[in-house]
């Protein structure tokens, strides 16, 4: 045993509890994150400085004892690494410049990537030497056909029209994207580790958007392309991967990618949870609206999950990030129960 419970599992070992984080655990939920959010100006700044980026990450750690940290930053940081406009407008999200055309793809420059994004790394820096030994550092990036749908949409979409477009009609562009943010990622995610991430997690929020004939191409592939060169580097290295929405193709994803455990979506039922824990340690995944209603509704869900997975490698989580209406004390109670 390695002292800290999360990679522990990630090793494919079962211990007396599972571990447990929750999926934006730094955020609006809490009431010293929105005192520290004042202090940053905009939230691409917040996520730029090392000093403030590195105290929302501690502010669950301090109050609610995780058994991980996740870097706070933003899966978007990777479109502005590449030289591409961001900005997150109030009650409208992320906007982005579209790319338009193949020709607005720009060309990978590493040295002018890390010159624009390095304050993550010192932010992971921070971290590593802040946080109790036996808590897990987990960096993250975005997969490329989330990130990608940024980038081409100019923001959050509800069709993915173009996207998918660009994905049916205009391969060689795609394919193009699809290689930048690979190229993007892999690099990304190597100053992360080198500055002391411990797991990384790629996030495909919308790997549901891409049809089973896109998937493979557009979820499957460039995924496993980045976990192959990322493990080169750092063969020591544990990926969690998160197709959110994959739902019958998620067994594929697992065992195409070459990730190291699965992250659960709510979605996807327990027995098939089960089946895919035979093959890879699995994270997940309750409902973040059963965190907020609570009560027994709360412990009723927990006690479910916890009686179907906790018998194999198995991390505690939910199905996706909090949301920001959740009380606090619901996250303190759903841990007392975990631990209880």
């Amino acid at each position: 045993m390695s002292g800290i419970p999360l990679l522990d599992t990630l090793n494919g070992k079962v211990g007396s509890r599972p571990p447990v984080w929750l999926m934006r655990q730094a955020g609006r939920y809490l009431p010293e994150y929105k005192e520290t959010r004042k202090l940053a100006g905009g939230f691409v700044d917040l996520c730029l400085n090392p000093e403030l980026a590195c105290e929302v990450t501690m502010q669950p750690i301090r109050r609610f004892g995780f058994d991980a940290a996740i870097l706070f930053s933003d899966i978007l940081i990777v479109p502005y690494g590449v030289g591409r406009r961001l900005e997150f407008q109030e009650g409208r999200g992320p906007i982005l410049d579209p790319i338009e055309s193949e020709a607005e793809i720009p060309t990978f420059d590493a040295d002018a990537f890390h010159a624009r994004v390095g304050n993550v790394y010192e932010t992971v820096a921070r971290l590593h030497e802040a946080l109790p030994k036996e808590v897990a550092l987990i960096g993250f990036a975005g997969s490329p056909w989330t990130v990608a749908s940024y980038m081409v949409e100019g923001g959050s979409s509800r069709d993915y029209a173009k996207l998918k477009g660009w994905a049916y009609g205009r391969p060689e562009g795609f394919r193009k994207l699809m290689d930048l943010l690979v190229d993007a990622t892999v690099a990304y995610l190597d100053r992360q580790v080198a500055a002391g991430a411990q797991v990384v997690k790629l996030f495909d929020s919308w790997a549901g958007a891409a049809p089973e004939s896109v998937f493979r191409h557009a979820v499957i592939e460039p995924t496993a392309e980045i976990v192959r060169r990322l493990k080169a580097l750092h063969p020591q290295i544990k990926v969690i991967g998160f197709a959110r929405g994959a739902g019958a193709l998620t067994r594929d994803y697992a065992s195409a990618t070459g990730i190291d455990a699965l992250a659960l979506d709510s979605t996807i039922p327990l027995a098939m949870a089960c089946a895919l824990q035979a093959e890879i340690p699995v994270q997940g995944n309750l409902d973040p609206i059963a965190l907020v209603t609570g009560g027994d509704a709360l412990k009723a869900e927990t006690d479910r999950i916890l009686e179907a997975l906790s018998g194999g490698p198995f991390i505690f989580n939910l199905g996706h990030g909090i949301v920001p209406q959740t009380p606090p004390e619901h996250v303190s109670a759903l841990l007392k129960q975990i631990r209880g």
